[in-house]
């Protein structure tokens, strides 16, 4: 059974927060080198580019993130087919 990883986002007010928050809770191998945007997240998630999560990820309290970086970060959701992503 594939592990899940829970990245709360309450009081994120920055996109830099945010992968701080998902690099804090994923811990994947490559975080020093993963590119902290929404292409790399996609690289990771889906060809195991660096900050790859080997598990599923579900991210809490979104509804603060700026709208068109939550839309983005749905897209890559409902793309992905490596990794399980689950976001309210």
């Amino acid at each position: 059974m594939m592990q899940t990883v829970v990245i709360d986002c309450a009081g994120v007010q920055s996109a830099d927060e945010f992968w701080q928050r998902y690099l804090t809770a994923v811990q994947p191998e490559g975080a020093a080198i993963f590119g902290r945007n929404l292409d790399a997240f996609w690289d990771a998630v889906e060809v195991g580019g660096p900050g790859q999560p080997n598990a599923k990820l579900v991210f809490k309290n979104t509804s603060g993130l700026e709208a068109n970086f939550l839309q983005a970060l749905r897209r890559i959701a409902i793309d992905a087919t490596q990794t399980e992503i689950e976001l309210p």
